[in-house]
């Protein structure tokens, strides 16, 4: 199970104070093994201040001497922790004001590499309207002369995993439609 408080803290955490592998923190932080490298290299972890998951309530010492001891084993989340994670809502995300004009570029993207998204699809994506979707696709956006397409994932709207997720219900609703 992943780690549901700031995965890379943790994960930054688990590399300066722990003897885990690094596929072993990349699996209980939901995160891809060579990432955690980058984060012992010092190349990825940029100024983040390790998050104590013993302190925090994800995991306890004799959890992580456990896994310390047996490279197979994966890290356990405390049921506390998991009851954190049930109780969290499905609100909507809050976007710095940074990024909020990365939006249609993030939009024209989608646009432009997966046309068969729907707009609701897309505004779950991104975090957006469908009048800004709507601007964006009719090229009516007030901003439209400026606006070029990007990935959401490096502009840091959503993941890689969020954007997968959407291809792949696109590509099963393609083949759906294919069928009949």
């Amino acid at each position: 199970m992943t780690s549901p408080l700031m995965p890379k803290a943790t994960a930054v955490w688990l590399v300066e104070n722990t003897a885990l592998s690094f596929e072993q923190i990349a699996d209980f932080c939901g995160m891809h093994p060579l990432e955690v490298q980058g984060i012992a290299d010092g190349e990825v972890s940029g100024g983040i201040r390790g998050l104590d998951p013993v302190a925090s309530g994800q995991l306890s010492l004799e959890e992580i001497r456990r896994s310390e001891n047996d490279p197979a084993a994966k890290l356990q989340i405390l049921g506390t922790a998991k009851q954190y994670i049930q109780q969290k809502t499905k609100g909507s995300r809050y976007t710095p004001v940074a990024r909020r004009q990365d939006k249609p570029d993030a939009i024209a993207w989608l646009i432009k590499h997966y046309p068969a998204m729907t707009d609701a699809q897309i505004a779950k994506l991104v975090g957006t309207t469908k009048n800004t979707i709507q601007a964006v696709r009719g090229k009516t956006h007030w901003n439209s002369a400026n606006i070029k397409p990007r990935d959401p994932v490096l502009l840091g709207l959503c993941t890689q995993t969020h954007l997968d997720a959407a291809v792949a219900t696109i590509k099963t609703e393609m083949g759906q439609e294919a069928a009949n």
